[in-house]
């Protein structure tokens, strides 16, 4: 299986080709090696609208950017576009109208790939937003908006970003997506849950495409199907995307190699995430530097904000070991404990601390999937705590607290999706001791639709927060939250609708928390 190899050409001319090089594969993704095609398409006739996906953009550096799309003119078919390479051409330029057209160049859509298109556009000025389009024959695709990075020696004064999780089809439509895109963000930052893997089910608000998921097949028509929600493809034309995945992007909660459901083989289930790897990886706006490799797909990784922010993309779903306890909320058991047990895998945790020590940003973010605070679910004397976060790998978690705190990392904020709720953490250095300092601040967004209609206030909610009281805030209704930095300021805004079940749901602004530099504790606005 071969992946195509994406090459800028001239931005004064755009040439044809017959034949391409093309480079790698699934077995071998690290070691590039070159190919000759026989036979392109580069008048190809289509059946339909081959852009019905849309297009995106992600990664973006100080100089460049990826831009994605694919051609599918029956998405929920397999795709249809037909069974040949098809040369696909691309441009970006200065303005909307594609006048000043600053790159451009053609790429070859392969059919081993979903004839998916990643091109890592180069030689753009920094700091500055762009437009982009695609071209395969006569069809040309819709234009996107995306935008470079401020250089790295660059102290940039302000960045205002969404982020989001948790996009179950079936449960509510993607209005909070309607709202985002009056929201005139620098990036989105999406933590997981893109897509849900369930079978179809009646009686909901929208139905799901075929089975549970397994094949490659069925994984790519569920992608499909979410993206061709017209919000989501709107918010994802609007501006640059960073994305990592959570656990429904290839099966419930489930743990590096252990599957939730225990009559899979081991086989069968690294069989079935190396499906659920490629399909991913076909849909995002990724580089070749997350190609994966059968079940395994390199995705955490650092972008910068020139000074005024890293960004570390972590994965805490494919390195991690079984849930100690097993799933659920409870009593924790002393596996908890297990030095040995971890949520981020020895090579992960390490480039993440030595990253963290070594950073000269003014804000650190870790943008994860799962809660990070100690949080206690159940109410009175007992304890429960979940089994599937933080809390259930306490050796990874205390590590992680501790060198926030030891070393003095600039302005740690963590931002965690996963949960369905709104959630403002303190984090402490121990959990053991809630006089313990505060070396760090996490937000919790809420879901985009999973869930269904929520609610503000839960039962028991004053209760709640007294047996925590590093959680400052707390909310159950569906949205997304901003998130505007500047050096000396850091602002969360909670956005949120009260409805997902039907549409026209208006927004609201539900809490406000502000960060200042060289504090982690939260004040509310």
């Amino acid at each position: 299986m071969s992946f195509p190899l994406y090459r800028i050409e001239d931005s004064g001319r755009m040439g044809r080709r017959s034949f391409v090089t093309l480079t790698g594969s699934l077995l071998t993704a690290a070691a590039w090696s070159s190919r000759a095609f026989g036979r392109v398409l580069s008048q190809p006739k289509f059946s339909d609208n081959p852009f019905q996906l849309g297009v995106a953009s992600g990664d973006p550096k100080s100089d460049g950017v990826v831009i994605w799309t694919r051609l599918a003119p029956k998405p929920l078919e397999g795709g249809g576009a037909p069974a040949e390479p098809i040369e696909v051409s691309w441009q970006v330029a200065d303005d909307e109208q594609m006048t000043k057209v600053v790159q451009k160049g053609t790429v070859v859509a392969v059919p081993d790939w979903a004839h998916s298109v990643h091109v890592e556009v180069e030689g753009l000025q920094p700091d500055r937003w762009y437009w982009y389009q695609f071209r395969a024959g006569d069809e040309v695709s819709p234009k996107g908006r995306t935008r470079t990075m401020p250089p790295a020696d660059k102290a940039a004064d302000r960045l205002r970003f969404a982020f989001a999780s948790c996009q179950h089809f079936e449960t509510g439509l993607f209005t909070a997506y309607e709202h985002m895109l009056k929201e005139n963000l620098d990036l989105v930052i999406h933590l997981g849950d893109y897509i849900y893997e369930k079978a179809g089910r009646d009686n909901l608000v929208r139905r799901h495409v075929g089975p549970k998921l397994n094949s490659l097949a069925d994984y790519r028509n569920r992608y499909a199907q979410y993206k061709s929600d017209a919000a989501l493809q709107a918010a994802h034309q609007a501006a640059p995307w960073i994305v990592t995945w959570d656990d429904h992007e290839v099966e419930n909660n489930y743990a590096g190699f252990t599957p939730e459901d225990a009559r899979a083989t081991a086989e069968q289930f690294r069989a079935q995430r190396a499906c659920a790897y490629k399909a991913y990886y076909e849909h995002m706006p990724l580089r070749r530097s997350s190609l994966p490799n059968g079940p395994d797909m390199p995705l955490y990784r650092r972008i910068s904000f020139g000074r005024l922010a890293d960004f570390y993309v972590l994965d805490t779903r494919q390195y991690r070991t079984d849930q100690p306890c097993g799933d659920g909320v409870k009593l924790p058991c002393p596996a908890v404990d297990d030095p040995q047990a971890t949520i981020l895998g020895e090579a992960q945790r390490k480039w993440l601390l030595d990253g963290l020590a070594a950073s000269a940003s003014n804000w650190n973010v870790l943008a994860q999937q799962v809660m990070v605070a100690r949080v206690d679910l159940t109410l009175g004397d007992a304890v429960g705590y979940s089994m599937d976060k933080w809390t259930g790998y306490e050796a990874d978690r205390r590590r992680l607290l501790k060198h926030l705190h030891d070393r003095k990392i600039s302005n740690p904020v963590v931002l965690t999706g996963d949960i369905h709720n709104n959630w403002a953490n303190e984090l402490i250095a121990d959990f053991d001791k809630l006089e313990s300092a505060v070396v760090g601040a996490e937000f919790v967004g809420t879901s985009i639709s999973s869930g269904g209609d929520g609610y503000r206030e839960p039962p028991n909610l004053s209760a709640r927060l007294a047996e925590n009281p590093f959680v400052k805030f707390f909310n159950n209704e569906r949205g997304y939250v901003v998130c505007e930095v500047t050096p000396k300021q850091w602002r969360t805004d909670y956005r949120t609708i009260e409805y997902v079940t039907r549409p026209g749901a208006p927004l609201n602004t539900r809490a406000t928390y502000v960060l200042e530099d060289g504090k982690s504790t939260l004040n509310k606005a």
